[in-house]
């Protein structure tokens, strides 16, 4: 005789039975995901870091170096002229018969120009801040006018005693060198080849050191001459253009270089 199930246990055993045939239905439970867990990118440190956009507190700025203006005049330089040159330095002179009064001395482009004006006119453009014993001058003259003038070159100039050495050359080729002393005496003369005639630019050169005086031209030397008579002493320096007996006298003086022997 087979043995009744106590009716609880039944009721147990038909809601096991019941859930185990939902499951084969719906195939059984759903799997479990896995959840992946990125790991965190790791900071990258730079082996040189960039420098830091402000200085530190302790490092001092740069500061500004005055650059210290120039004292005195200049006593070594090259005159350019030129518009925009300052010539309260300057100082002009006249001699010989003519007159002055229609001279004119006005900057241009690339020098200083000189109309004389009138004829046999000589005008001594003078530096008149320092006086020199020993100096090398150099001047650059384009003549613009008539092939009829001189231009000189002047040291040891000293006006109130009347005294100076002029290295001076004709536009026509001929050259002299003057011991003015009260007037002009001619200690040496002679002439070359190399002086460029009519409107054209020339360079003279002149050397005083001791009592020795020598001359070029356009690079060339001319002559050296010793004085053994005037001895003139120190002085200052600076050139000379005259007219003599054709007009007009147009000079244009480009560079005038004050230099040591």
């Amino acid at each position: 005789m087979k043995k009744l199930l106590h009716p609880f246990l039944f009721f147990v055993s038909m809601l096991i039975l019941v859930s185990l045939a939902c499951s084969s239905l719906t195939g059984g439970s759903a799997p479990i995901k896995d959840t992946v867990i990125e790991d965190s990118p790791v900071p990258v440190i730079p082996t040189n870091p960039p420098p830091p956009t402000q200085k530190p507190a302790d490092v001092p700025l740069p500061t500004a170096t005055a650059v210290p203006p120039t004292v005195g005049p200049q006593k070594f330089f090259v005159e350019e002229f030129g518009t925009n040159s300052d010539q309260s330095n300057w100082v002009y002179y006249s001699l010989g018969s003519g007159s002055d009064s229609n001279l004119s001395i006005e900057p241009s482009d690339d020098g200083l120009l000189f109309d004389l004006g009138d004829e046999n006119l000589y005008v001594y453009y003078i530096y008149d801040v320092l006086k020199y014993n020993d100096t090398k001058l150099t001047l650059v003259a384009e003549n613009q006018g008539v092939n009829n003038n001189n231009v000189s070159l002047v040291c040891r100039f000293n006006a109130d005693e009347g005294q100076w050495y002029e290295y001076s050359f004709e536009s026509g080729g001929v050259w002299y060198l003057y011991a003015y002393d009260g007037g002009y005496n001619v200690i040496d003369n002679g002439g070359s080849n190399d002086l460029k005639q009519g409107k054209a630019v020339n360079e003279y050169g002149m050397t005083c050191k001791d009592n020795v005086i020598t001359m070029y031209i356009n690079g060339k030397m001319l002559k050296s001459y010793t004085d053994r008579n005037y001895n003139f002493g120190e002085g200052q320096i600076g050139f000379n253009i005259s007219s003599l007996n054709v007009l007009p006298v147009i000079v244009n003086v480009q560079s005038f270089d004050i230099a040591e022997p």
